[in-house]
């Protein structure tokens, strides 16, 4: 009987999309959090304009608001002669403008009630702002609307601003505050247990015995979580024993988590902990993939459990290949990682049947592979800035070849 033959084989395609319907049972609370704190979030429900913007017309520039058709051409003039009055500055209200008056405006000023263009200062005389009562000499023929920004050109009030389940970029959260909004209802973050396994590892900083290592993938998983914007409840090392892994889970299944995420104990061997617990409420599979083949998905007391392999390097891989797309596309988590295609900086052999993920350091035009596939090759893992993804296939790809790669950075 071969390694495998115990468990079905999946495509990588098959495992994610697995991965992402064991997550639509994530239901999303909201919260409310201040501008300050909303970078990243989700946003919960629609923001509705409770204003115009523009909320008012105002000037595009410092100048002087004018009547267009006070402007029109004399016979044998090329300017147009007005009379400064007081003028408006930022902030204030200004009162109507009359039938041949100009009146001085600044930036973000509101039009005088009456004026329909502004002309800049730099093409006037006498220059600069004069005092009130000076005659102004302005470029004939200034069309209507120059240089003035509408009310509700950019918004009109009434009309969504932001829609429910988008991430809040600081532009969205700039339209907000320009909206008025001190804070935002968003999506909570999930919250997640982790659990890492192996009667091998211990948690950095503990006395290692000399058969131990130092356990790495608790802070793997710990990071990924919290960049995809999950909230780590707990990150917990369990020995090889079923009885304390079933003893642990019920206990933090109390905690009401959204998602519980494991690494190691999914594989074939004698001391395969999460198996052995989880094996009645969910599946475990193999997937056609180097590193990250043992795979499995449970649910537990309703919450979703997410099986990953031990190996360090498979643990990352299983996160971005699988769970961060499946978290994107079920509750709105942030960085994404973005598809990219490019060119072998040297020959790679890609694996029969299965498709290998390897680790690369790409400049933005050549991938140049970082250590070997090992899947305990860590210190190769941290130099990568991308994952190669080398599809299925018996020939070298040659020194130039176009692969595809999700970009870490």
């Amino acid at each position: 009987m071969s390694r495998h033959a115990q468990h079905p084989v999946r495509s990588v395609d098959e495992h994610r999309r697995a991965v992402t319907e064991a997550l639509r049972g994530i239901r999303p609370r909201g919260e409310t959090v201040p501008l300050r704190e909303a970078l990243g979030r989700v946003l919960a429900e629609d923001l509705v304009a409770p204003l115009s913007l523009q909320p008012f017309e105002n000037s595009q520039m410092d100048g002087f608001a004018v009547r267009a058709a006070d402007t029109r051409r004399a016979p044998g003039e090329q300017d147009a002669r007005l009379v400064i009055v007081a003028p408006v500055p930022a902030g204030h209200v200004p009162g109507p403008l009359a039938a041949g008056e100009a009146a001085p405006v600044m930036t973000g000023a509101p039009l005088p009630p009456g004026a329909d263009a502004v002309v800049p200062v730099e093409e006037t005389l006498p220059g600069g702002f004069p005092a009130p009562g000076t005659v102004l000499r302005v470029p004939a023929d200034q069309p209507a609307g120059r240089f003035v920004r509408r009310a509700g050109e950019d918004l009109l009030e009434g009309t969504t601003a932001l829609s429910a389940g988008q991430r809040l970029t600081p532009a969205r959260i700039g339209l907000a505050a320009a909206l008025g909004c001190a804070a935002l209802r968003v999506r909570a973050r999930p919250r997640a247990v982790v659990y890492t396994t192996g009667d091998e590892v211990v948690a950095p900083g503990a006395e290692r015995g000399p058969a131990q290592i130092f356990d790495a993938n608790a802070a793997i998983l710990a990071a990924q979580l919290t960049e995809a914007g999950v909230e780590v409840l707990a990150a917990h090392l369990v020995p090889d024993d079923a009885g304390a892994f079933a003893a642990r889970l019920a206990a933090d299944a109390a905690r009401g988590p959204d998602l519980f995420v494991s690494s190691g104990g999914v594989s074939e061997g004698a001391y395969e902990v999460v198996r052995q617990v989880l094996g009645p409420h969910g599946e475990f599979v193999h997937v056609a993939m180097q590193p990250g083949g043992p795979q499995g998905l449970a649910l537990r007391d309703g919450v979703p459990f997410v099986c990953l392999p031990g190996n360090p390097v498979s643990t990352l891989v299983s996160f971005e290949m699988f769970l961060r797309p499946a978290l994107t596309e079920t509750v709105g988590a942030p960085v994404p990682r973005p598809l990219r295609t490019a060119r072998l900086a040297e020959a790679v052999r890609p694996l029969p049947g299965r498709t290998q993920v390897r680790r690369g350091v790409w400049d933005g035009a050549v991938v140049r592979m970082a250590g070997g596939p090992g899947s305990h090759l860590l210190a190769a893992a941290a130099r990568a800035n991308a994952l190669v993804l080398l599809p299925p296939g018996d020939a070298e790809l040659p020194a130039g070849a176009p692969v595809e790669l999700l970009a870490l950075d």
